[in-house]
């Protein structure tokens, strides 16, 4: 099924323009939505997810009219927000078994297979009995996914999932992910670009309420075939070098000197070597330019 948002926008009270004229088609499979925090992204997902309604446009998954019925998305949708609340001094288990009463599977057999599938699926199986208060971050990240999938929805929408988890965390929090997102429409909102890049062949990058950029890796990369240079500097060295080229990252090296990236359709000059094109500099290039290519 297909999720199609057509000419979406929002603006807050306080005036800011949080969706700007928004169009985008997302189909089966893993979907980033890249974009620096207060881009719009949270905006975007709260909206398809029915917490929020546009100003106008249109979003239709299928042959579901999302804004007219909601009710009927909310039947197919997975949504693990930011923040997912407080639980109570119960197993994953038993807190497991409660959502699915909830969500309408009143034969206790189909319960205990349904919530034994999911804990598998996220790896929490050998954590069943524990309480999901005493989880840790990424535990409870992944049991977050563990009752978003008691419905087996079509759409999962994840808004933030890694922020603030460790390195082991978040390898483990990716890795389900990745074998949820070979069945199900995901829609994975971040503004951390490794996370995009190890999970999502399709993406959109956002700021300001637009999408800038929405397509592929490998055309992105493409699209900047040429034009990416880099060179090492000194420290002292970056602002000037940032005012005539326009730097678009930059990172250290141990001896304190720093490699820089610009983007420019010709070598800059004579010291500038030229770079291949990776993820980071669609990102950053598309938020420098602020110039939309869809």
């Amino acid at each position: 099924m297909e999720l199609t948002i057509s000419n979406l926008t929002k603006t807050y009270n306080n005036g800011v323009k949080a969706l700007d004229n928004v169009n985008l088609n997302i189909g089966p499979g893993m979907f980033g939505l890249l974009g620096p925090n207060g881009a719009g992204k949270s905006s975007l997902m709260r909206t398809i997810a029915t917490l929020q309604s546009p100003d106008s446009g249109e979003i239709q998954f299928g042959d579901i009219n999302v804004l007219k019925e909601k009710n009927a998305l909310r039947r197919v949708l997975g949504y693990l927000p930011q923040e997912f609340g407080v639980y109570p001094n119960l197993s994953a288990e038993d807190l497991l078994d409660y959502f699915a009463n909830l969500k309408g599977i009143s034969n206790r057999q189909d319960r205990k297979k349904i919530v034994s599938e999911v804990l598998e699926i996220t790896n929490l199986a050998a954590f069943r009995n524990k309480s999901v208060s005493g989880y840790s971050g990424g535990m409870k990240q992944r049991f977050g996914i563990a009752q978003m999938l008691l419905n087996n929805p079509k759409l999962i929408i994840v808004d933030e999932p890694t922020a603030g988890l460790d390195p082991a965390e978040r390898h483990r929090f990716l890795n389900v992910l990745r074998e949820i997102g070979a069945e199900h429409t995901v829609i994975f909102s971040t503004h951390i670009v490794d996370d995009v890049r190890e999970l999502c062949h399709e993406l959109a990058i956002m700021n300001g309420g637009k999408v800038l950029f929405r397509g592929s890796s490998v055309e992105g990369t493409t699209h900047l075939q040429d034009k990416i240079w880099k060179k090492r500097i000194e420290r002292a060295d970056f602002e000037t070098q940032n005012s005539i080229h326009n730097i678009i990252s930059s990172n250290y090296n141990q001896d304190n000197t720093l490699n820089i990236r610009v983007y420019h359709d010709v070598r800059p000059d004579e010291s500038f070597e030229p770079a291949t094109p990776i993820l980071e500099d669609v990102y950053f290039v598309a938020l420098k330019q602020d110039i939309v290519h869809v």
